[in-house]
């Protein structure tokens, strides 16, 4: 009985730490809405400036090319090319 107290403060507690965890889900979830938009919006312009379709929300392919590090032959450095 001399505990009962703890447990009181213990279900405050959580009460609260769960009311705290679905306040912050909201946010994150309003911010993720907000970034998708703009991300989207961002899409439209950059498509129409360069007069290409969307990607319709597929992934963009890897393009394989060459290496951009060469080794200098005489130093034995690498050289990065931009």
């Amino acid at each position: 009985m001399e505990q009962v107290h703890l447990l009181t403060e213990a279900r405050t507690a959580y009460q609260e730490a769960m009311a705290v965890g679905t306040e912050l889900r909201n946010r994150l979830d309003a911010g993720e809405r907000t970034l998708r938009d703009l991300m989207t919006q961002l899409e439209r312009v950059v498509s129409d400036h360069l007069g290409e379709p969307p990607l319709d929300g597929e992934k963009p392919e890897l393009v394989k090319g060459e290496n951009t590090k060469t080794k200098r032959q005489t130093t034995g450095t690498w050289k990065a090319f931009p």
